[in-house]
């Protein structure tokens, strides 16, 4: 048997991805009219309907739903081997990683993966944005998710994204120091509408915390709270293994060993087609034993 013709099958796989003609034909650079020619073409090649057409909205049929994944599957393939014959082992990694992550690990260590990889250049992106890796620019994704994402993605955890304030020595002295949690309510808090300062003084049994009357900020990023924090600008809720340089050099004092979690980790993410492609494979064995010392058991 043949093979039907290749404009039909993208446009059977922009649909099915979609379920939406007009957003299919945007993508393809076509008209909503062409594309619903394409589809009619493969569905009289393959004798069935590959879509269920409802008002407002479609659906794929048995038979649909059936092809979808191979196809999808033989496009990532195409394309895939098009990037892979263009950029070989080398060329280009590019990595999109939250701005936290980014600042306080992944800046600091890059050189030592390219030292070790001199033939792959690489390019970091900071955003927290969400990214289609499967169809975008971005070969690896560094984000902070609460568990494995949807299928087609491997995911792989790097540091556990727990909490406990972190301050400058200075500002705990301007208080005669912090030696209980409660102490910390003396001082001013930066970014006090963050979740994490609820969770965090509940779980050390403190409940005269609100952020109502205090001074609001919205930083953000904990890389931003970081540097606030060693000016003395306030105490910031921190992911202290992110900061155990500040720490050590004195910069910033971690006054309580009390660890708290919302259930959130920073995370490894690339499609699963795409796990072998030699310059993810080099980045991702590198990245896990790097960063194996922060998922070691206190």
């Amino acid at each position: 048997m043949s093979l039907p013709p290749l404009t039909a099958l993208r446009a059977f796989e922009a649909v099915a991805r979609h379920l939406n003609f007009t957003r299919a034909a945007e993508e393809l650079g076509m008209t909503q009219a062409a594309v619903s020619y394409q589809i009619k073409i493969l569905e009289e090649r393959v004798g069935m309907p590959l879509f269920l057409r409802r008002p407002r909205q479609i659906a794929l049929s048995e038979a649909g739903a059936r092809l979808a994944p191979d196809v999808t599957q033989a496009f990532d393939l195409i394309r895939n081997a098009f990037a892979d014959t263009r950029d070989g082992i080398g060329n280009q990694l590019s990595i999109t990683a939250v701005p936290t992550f980014a600042v306080q690990w992944l800046g600091q260590n890059m050189g030592l993966f390219q030292l070790a990889h001199p033939e792959i250049a690489v390019r970091i992106d900071t955003s927290n944005d969400v990214i289609d890796l499967a169809h975008g620019d971005f070969d690896i994704a560094i984000r902070t998710l609460s568990g494995p994402q949807g299928k087609g993605m491997v995911c792989h955890l790097l540091v556990e994204a727990n909490f406990t304030p972190l301050l400058s020595p200075a500002l705990a002295e301007s208080v005669g120091g912090v030696t209980r949690p409660e102490d910390l309510l003396k001082l001013p808090i930066l970014d006090p509408q963050d979740e994490w300062f609820d969770i965090w003084f509940k779980a050390a049994g403190v409940t005269g915390f609100s952020a109502e009357g205090r001074p609001q900020s919205s930083m953000g990023w904990q890389s931003l709270l970081g540097t606030a924090a060693m000016a003395g600008r306030g105490v910031s809720m921190l992911t202290p293994i992110l900061f155990r340089d500040e720490v050590a050099s004195g910069r910033l004092v971690q006054p309580f060993d009390l660890l708290a979690t919302a259930g959130k980790g920073y995370y490894l993410v690339y499609p699963e087609n795409r796990r072998n492609v030699p310059r993810i494979k080099l980045f991702r064995d590198w990245i896990m034993e790097a960063t194996a010392y922060m998922r070691q058991p206190d």
